[in-house]
C-alpha cells in the first residue's frame, strides 16, 4: 500500500513539474506572438494606430471592434521613452508588456486625473542616472522602470457608440512614443 502511496505522490509532482515548466517555457517558444505579428508593421519607437478588425481579419486575435488601438514597439537600448497620449472622451487605456508577452504596468485615464497620459518609460539603469529633483514630486513625473529593454505599449481608447469610434481613433493616433533628448 505504501509503495503505490509513493508512486502516486512522485506521478503528481512530476506532473506539476512538467505542468509548471511548460507554462513557464511556452511564451518564450512561441514563433506567432504579439510582438512578432506586429514587427513587420510597427517601427521602432513610433506609435502606429491598428486597423479595425473584422469578422474576416484582425491583426492580433481577439481585438474588440469598439476600441480603437494603438501600438509602440519600443527599444530602450538607446534612450529612455517619452509616453504621450491623449485621452479620450470615454476610456482610454496604455498597458506595457515585455516581448514576451508579460504585462509590467497599465494606467487608465481615471488614474490619469489628466487630458494626456504621460510618462517616461526607462530600464532600472537608466533610472539610476536621472539626477533626483528634489521639487519634483511622482505626481508631476511618472517613471516607469521596464524589465526588459524591448517590449510593446498598448493604447486603447473605447468609442461607446459606432459615431464615437472616430473621435478615438483620431485620440490614440495622435499618441506619441519617441526616445528622450539628453
Amino acid at each position: 500500500m505504501i509503495r503505490w502511496l509513493l508512486w502516486t505522490i512522485a506521478g503528481v509532482v512530476l506532473g506539476l513539474v512538467v505542468h509548471l515548466s511548460t507554462i513557464l517555457f511556452l511564451p518564450r517558444t512561441a514563433v506567432n506572438d504579439a510582438y512578432s505579428r506586429l514587427l513587420p508593421i510597427t517601427p521602432v519607437n513610433a506609435v502606429v494606430a491598428l486597423p479595425q478588425p473584422s469578422a474576416e481579419s484582425a491583426v492580433m486575435p481577439f481585438m474588440d471592434p469598439s476600441f480603437a488601438t494603438a501600438v509602440c514597439r519600443y527599444d530602450l537600448s538607446v534612450g529612455p521613452l517619452k509616453l504621450t497620449a491623449p485621452v479620450s472622451q470615454a476610456f482610454t487605456s496604455v498597458s506595457f508588456y515585455t516581448r514576451y508577452g508579460s504585462a509590467f504596468y497599465a494606467i487608465t485615464d481615471r488614474a490619469a486625473g489628466r487630458r494626456t497620459i504621460e510618462l517616461d518609460l526607462m530600464t532600472a539603469a537608466q533610472r539610476k542616472l536621472i539626477p533626483e529633483e528634489e521639487d519634483v514630486t511622482s505626481a508631476d513625473r511618472l517613471i516607469v522602470e521596464a524589465p526588459t529593454t524591448t517590449g510593446l505599449i498598448l493604447i486603447r481608447a473605447l468609442g461607446p457608440e459606432p459615431s464615437l469610434l472616430a473621435m478615438a481613433q483620431r485620440a490614440v493616433a495622435s499618441a506619441k512614443c519617441q526616445i528622450q533628448n539628453p
